[in-house]
């Protein structure tokens, strides 16, 4: 069977639902082999695969694994995914907001790797944090916080950890049917009603074109859709920072602000846009979605009276404005990759990352700045000073004074 699969798709053919799943069944069992699977990835890289094909591949992806079940349990039942950025804290707000509004949230979150930051290394932050919670555990938190946020389990799309790895190794990553599959297959599986995709786009972003964050998301709105699953994306400028933390129990902290009321006003205005909510934006304010957080963290057990001790032994250093002017460039890139050299992000999953170093952003786009003025704080704990040091002042330009420099938009469109 799996030797006609792969001519078939070599050859440019439609495959059926009935063959994917052969695949991916036999990807799980052992009886296609790993140069078999990475046979057939290469193809589907060249040959493409149609909304059918991506659709049918995601169903097998998810089908072939547990789904989470929450009978029992009054919905609607909403989530929502990024792919990737830097100070992109929006989840740890957005969960316990939509809960306050009414909603359901089982959200699946990932580790960070590279200059993005991982949802879940920013809750780990938080001493006692777990991140494993079984499933009895999970509807617990969902009953009473309304919300939860925690690891893939090793039975929720199984098969997307083998061929993720060998998208890896076969140079693959880039085909948008394969990462529509893999971001997909994982959201069914959590008994979803409702998917909100936020696609970043920027230097900051793993789409770095307004044109290739677009073709994602339409690929990934069709394929949710017609998975059965109410979805929409929005893209969202990465060119410069979300808020100003980047770096893990920074970021907590200024998720904190913002649930009480406070926080970034960008960060606000994305998670009032992606809750899609018409109570929104007065709820955040109001800070009640606060103590939803707190029941959250505490289901997971999480002790947010200890976050500090996530930061003991870090030291700031700043970064200062060479000369008066206005702020015309704050590179994301930069920024998150400063970051990382002072230890908050990972190169392999199993690297350990210090949750208290990181970046603070003082000065964004269009901002006037004088001589000598913090455009950034280095949180460090010793490791990689001067290198990151290097790489956040590359980060920042200062035009002359006159200079035109509007503040970035945050919003490049909407896909529905």
């Amino acid at each position: 069977m799996i030797d006609e699969i792969l001519r078939a798709k070599r050859a440019g053919e439609r495959l059926s639902d009935e063959a994917i799943l052969s695949f991916v069944t036999g990807v799980l069992d052992g009886s296609v082999s790993r140069p078999q699977a990475a046979a057939w990835l290469a193809f589907a890289f060249v040959r493409g695969l149609d909304d059918g094909e991506a659709i049918a591949l995601t169903r097998a992806m998810t089908d072939t694994g547990d789904k989470l079940d929450w009978t029992g349990i009054d919905g609607p039942f909403v989530d929502k995914h990024s792919t990737g950025g830097v100070g992109d804290k929006v989840s740890l707000v957005l969960a316990p907001l939509w809960a306050e509004l009414g909603l359901k949230v089982p959200m699946i979150s990932g580790r960070g790797l590279g200059h993005t930051g991982g949802t879940l290394d920013k809750l780990e932050a938080i001493p006692g944090y777990r991140t494993d919670l079984d499933d009895a555990a999970l509807r617990r938190a969902l009953l009473g916080a309304g919300c939860f946020i925690n690891g893939q389990t090793a039975r929720l799309a199984p098969a997307d950890r083998i061929l993720y790895a060998l998208r890896n190794e076969t140079q693959t990553v880039e085909c948008i049917p394969l990462i529509v599959a893999s971001i997909l297959s994982k959201k069914l599986a959590e008994g979803l009603d409702r998917l909100v995709l936020d696609v970043k786009v920027g230097t900051g972003a793993f789409m770095k074109t307004p044109t290739d964050a677009r073709r994602l998301a339409e690929a990934l709105v069709r394929v949710g859709n017609g998975a059965g699953v109410e979805t929409r994306a929005f893209l969202t400028d990465m060119e410069q920072p979300l808020g100003h933390a980047c770096g893990n129990a920074l970021e907590v902290r200024e998720s904190i602000a913002c649930l009480k009321g406070g926080g970034p006003e960008d960060l606000r205005a994305l998670t009032v846009a992606l809750a899609g909510h018409p109570d929104a934006a007065a709820v955040l304010a109001s800070g009640r979605a606060y103590a939803r957080f707190e029941q959250m963290v505490a289901a997971h057990g999480g002790d947010l009276s200890a976050l500090g001790q996530s930061e003991a032994g870090v030291q700031v250093a700043e970064i200062l404005a060479p000369h008066s002017g206005v702020l015309v460039r704050c590179d994301a890139w930069d920024v998150g990759r400063a970051a990382f050299i002072l230890g908050a992000g990972r190169l392999r999953a199993e690297d350990v990352v210090h949750p208290g170093v990181g970046v603070t952003v003082l000065k964004k786009v269009g901002d006037k700045v004088e001589a000598g003025q913090p455009l950034a704080l280095l949180h460090h704990a010793g490791r990689g000073l001067e290198h990151a040091r290097a790489q956040l002042t590359a980060a920042f330009v200062v035009g002359e004074l006159g200079t035109e420099a509007a503040p970035r938009p945050m919003f490049h469109g909407m896909v529905e």
